[in-house]
């Protein structure tokens, strides 16, 4: 079917689609989406359409929250000066405000410490523990990292600081000695769900600590942090992270705090109507280019800002930051390209795995995730610190890239991440063997199939199926993210209904009509330029691949076919 390889989804008991379509009201179509993602009877899809704040799980379930919010609990009644310390990213600064603002509301003698990227690197240091030992930090609260911090943990101890872990990340063999450690992935941790955002975890400590001091609705009001850290951090949007970023969301587009309404704003969104996809494409990044590029406290500074009038200060820093982000992208991705085509054989190699030491560290993880968009291949972006090759991986669907850097170890100085991301440093004069075994790795692991994009469907559909009913149900659906993509459709037989165009940045926009029905849809291909000559022949008749989203004309909303893969039909 193309370059692209297409596999309709198969749901084996058509008998169980018509149950529940019947005890539903809903079309065979939406009760197979339903069945697809494990919702079986009425009650459970009554649970996946209104998520309910009564279904979150226990916080004192997740290993050591006792012990974590007892700590707490002394910090606050002894006045002793807490330390919340981040990550640079939207996950870490969204935690970190969460956390350093809750405090602040129980009156706690809190500070907030986010590492410098290019000068600290991720995670906990000794250089930063120092700083936060020179303050006459008590307690220092680590979120969305920390997991790995062994050495560093210790060294804290030392110092007479004691720790507390939140992080969500994949752990080693060993945990840190910290005082406590909270993740649900760690060993022996029966908390039930096993995939929170840093963000979600540090929400957790809050409620657990609202739990014995008698405020449990107090951590509510930060649930929109949470969902800005849950979308752009691209966990699964199922169980309770689906209560935590539909609630967030809720609050972000009823009542945004005043540092979310700047960045809205600048943005150019349209305020209450913001969906999981707008923050991880157009707000996220405004967040996370400050920690790219520079000193990301500002991104929590912005979190925090209590008015509108400095929110729109330091949203404005985040915009122009963003702006400067961009052009460096373009340019790394320009020179990574070229090495690319110039220097690796992609017949051969299975991995893309790029070093230059003038390339900025901000940036190497977005064109990485870049080049698996163009080659789709596992990729590693390598730069050069203080004498050090350090870097991002992005994988493609169903290659766990942290299982195969744990192959690669012993030519590692470290790494940290999960399956589809990660972070990872060695010594210059190991990244040709570096590469040479990643692609060893890689051959043991994927095939050339692999290495084809799959468009998974989950059904076909016809456009007289797409009614105002299917569209008000369909967009109960969302959020969507991972574990809960937004549906993809096939229908067969399509002609173009006036001539296409391309806009903006080699997009391909047309009007599409089906065969024997009445109803024509506006269409947007992103990057799908390509396709302009094959469609401009109105004699075609083409098999489409889409999900449905939605465009503002004349102010009002309108459903548009979000194009995935265009074929001629046979």
């Amino acid at each position: 079917m193309g370059t692209k390889r297409w596999k309709i989804k198969e749901v084996s008991e058509e008998q169980s689609v018509q149950s529940l379509a019947d005890s539903l009201n809903i079309s065979i179509i939406l009760a197979k989406l339903l069945l697809q993602r494990n919702i079986n009877t009425f009650n459970e899809a009554k649970q996946f359409f209104r998520p309910s704040l009564e279904l979150l799980h226990d916080p004192f379930l997740m290993d050591q929250m006792e012990t974590a919010t007892s700590r707490v609990i002394t910090a606050l009644t002894e006045n002793q000066k807490i330390c919340i310390y981040g990550d640079y990213d939207v996950d870490g600064t969204c935690a970190t405000a969460l956390l350093y603002m809750f405090l602040k509301e129980l009156e706690a003698n809190v500070e907030f410490y986010i590492p410098k990227r290019l000068e600290e690197g991720y995670g906990l240091s000794i250089s930063a523990i120092d700083s936060v030992k020179e303050k006459g930090t008590n307690l220092m609260i680590t979120v969305d990292c920390g997991i790995t911090a062994i050495s560093e943990t210790e060294y804290a101890n030392q110092l007479g600081i004691e720790v507390i872990i939140c992080d969500h990340h994949q752990p080693k063999d060993e945990l840190p000695n910290a005082f406590a450690v909270l993740d649900p992935l760690k060993p022996n941790c029966n908390y039930p769900f096993k995939y929170l955002s840093g963000a979600g975890v540090a929400f957790k400590l809050a409620q657990g600590l609202c739990e014995r001091i008698g405020k449990r609705e107090l951590p509510l009001k930060y649930l929109d942090l949470v969902a800005l850290a849950g979308a752009a951090d691209i966990v699964p949007i199922i169980d309770e992270n689906r209560i935590l970023v539909t609630e967030g969301l809720n609050q972000i587009n009823l009542n945004p705090r005043p540092g979310i309404e700047a960045l809205i704003e600048m943005s150019k969104l349209q305020p209450g109507q913001l969906s999981s996809g707008q923050i991880v494409f157009t707000v996220a990044p405004r967040i996370n280019a400050v920690g790219r590029l520079g000193n990301a406290e500002r991104a929590v500074h912005l979190l925090i800002a209590d008015n509108k009038k400095d929110a729109l200060e330091l949203a404005q820093v985040l915009e122009t930051e963003n702006y400067e982000r961009r052009k460096i992208d373009v340019d790394t991705f320009e020179s990574a390209k070229e090495i690319v085509e110039s220097q690796i054989d992609l017949g051969e190699d299975l991995a893309i795995v790029l070093h230059n030491e003038n390339w900025h560290p901000g940036v190497i993880g977005i064109v990485a995730s870049r080049l698996v968009e163009k080659y789709y291949r596992p990729s590693v972006l390598l730069t050069t610190i203080d004498g050090i090759a350090k870097g991002s991986a992005r994988s493609i669907n169903g290659f766990n890239i942290y299982e195969a850097l744990q192959k690669c170890e012993d030519l590692l100085l470290h790494f940290g991440g999960h399956q589809a991301a990660a972070g990872l440093a060695m010594e210059l004069e190991k990244v040709d063997e570096f590469r040479i075994k990643l692609n060893e790795v890689l051959k043991t692991s994927i095939t050339r199939e692999d290495l084809s994009q799959e468009i998974i469907i989950d059904s076909k559909i016809r456009f007289s199926d797409i009614t105002p009913k299917f569209l008000r149900v369909l967009d109960q659906f969302a959020p969507f993210g991972p574990g809960n993509l937004r549906p993809v459709f096939l229908t067969e037989g399509v002609h173009i209904s006036n001539m296409p165009r391309i806009v903006g940045n080699n997009h391909l926009l047309v009007s599409l009509k089906q065969e024997g029905t009445d109803k024509t849809f506006d269409s947007i291909g992103f990057n799908m330029g390509e396709h302009y000559e094959m469609t401009k022949q109105n004699n075609n008749a083409f098999d489409i691949v889409f999900s449905i989203d939605k465009t503002v004309r004349d102010s009002r909303i309108y459903p548009q076919l979000k194009l995935k893969d265009i074929i001629v039909k046979n």
